[in-house]
């Protein structure tokens, strides 16, 4: 019996795949070869989780692979209507990046509480000025988003006794529904931005929503880019409807240089790296061997997609 063909969409630095030599004919391509390599393939790794080529190449012509696996957490990089009709599974890496995404968001939530930026720009100037900062025990925050992330996000900031709320799609137990979020944002110091990006949620935080909140309030988001207006946050900020905000996620990556909100007054920016932690890029490569050691011995994947949904289903 021939071994299935595993196609890797390459990234630098590529996966660690070595327990599955001889078990897999392994080849790897890139954006430019992903349509005329696709044909060929039983399973595809998306490893550039950061490339769209899969939305571009998917709906051409030939056979497709019959399980496709992101080596992240979002799908919307990938999904195309083809794809999301056919009987291709797809997979992502749900529980690698949650907690290490829950601190991160922690550590923003401190640092813009206890005034860390402006402690290093005084620090950088020589300069003595004693300030207070704010007590983050007890203040509100909002997360939108039920999924492991947001769950993560909640659970954390709950040990710094922070009074959090959680808002999913629908209301059940211990979670809001969309209906109640204007209130729940009406009253938050924290907003945290952690949902899947799909059709309801593209550009969910606009004027509107920024205008919502109290001036003393803080916007994190750490889920999609497009869940944000960018130019509805930095019109915020520049106004003072909000008193600061820190972003891991952009509507367009990287972000350029020419960008006005590297020099936006009271916005963190940082690079797309909230989930990636010493050792990040080993432990998806085992994620998939486990999930591949499955796949080729018959028995029930897990992180299997909604497709129509757009995410992994159960929160």
């Amino acid at each position: 019996m021939t071994d299935p063909t595993l196609l890797v969409l390459d990234a630098d630095p590529p996966p660690r795949l070595g327990r599955l030599t001889g078990r897999a004919r392994i080849a790897h391509t890139d954006e430019a070869q992903l349509a005329a390599r696709l044909p060929t393939a039983d399973v595809l790794l998306v490893w550039d989780f950061t490339s769209r080529a899969v939305r571009e190449a998917w709906p051409g012509e030939g056979p497709r692979p019959r399980w496709v696996h992101t080596a992240s957490a979002g799908v919307d990089h990938l999904m195309c209507p083809e794809l999301a009709a056919s009987d291709t599974v797809v997979t992502n890496a749900r529980g690698v990046f949650e907690q290490p995404i829950a601190e991160y968001v922690a550590a923003l939530v401190l640092a813009m509480a206890k005034d860390l930026p402006r402690t290093w720009e005084l620090q950088r100037r020589g300069e003595w000025r004693h300030r207070e900062s704010q007590r983050v025990a007890g203040t509100r925050a909002v997360v939108v988003g039920t999924g492991p992330v947001g769950r993560a996000v909640a659970r954390v900031l709950k040990a710094l006794d922070v009074r959090t709320a959680l808002v999913g799609r629908r209301p059940r137990t211990g979670i809001h529904g969309p209906e109640d979020l204007d209130r729940l944002l009406s009253r938050a110091d924290w907003v945290v931005a952690a949902a899947p990006l799909t059709d309801d949620t593209r550009g969910m935080f606009d004027a509107r929503r920024f205008g919502v909140l109290q001036p003393s309030a803080r916007f994190v988001n750490v889920g999609r880019g497009a869940l944000v207006d960018e130019e509805a946050l930095a019109d915020a900020l520049a106004k003072r409807w909000i008193a600061g905000a820190a972003l891991d996620v952009f509507a367009t990556e990287p972000l350029g240089p020419e960008s006005p909100l590297w020099r936006l007054p009271g916005l963190i920016v940082s690079p797309h790296m909230s989930g990636d932690t010493v050792g990040w890029r080993d432990e998806l490569g085992t994620q998939f061997v486990e999930l591949y050691e499955r796949w080729a011995a018959g028995r029930p994947l897990f992180n299997v997609v909604d497709k129509q949904r757009g995410y992994v289903p159960g929160h």
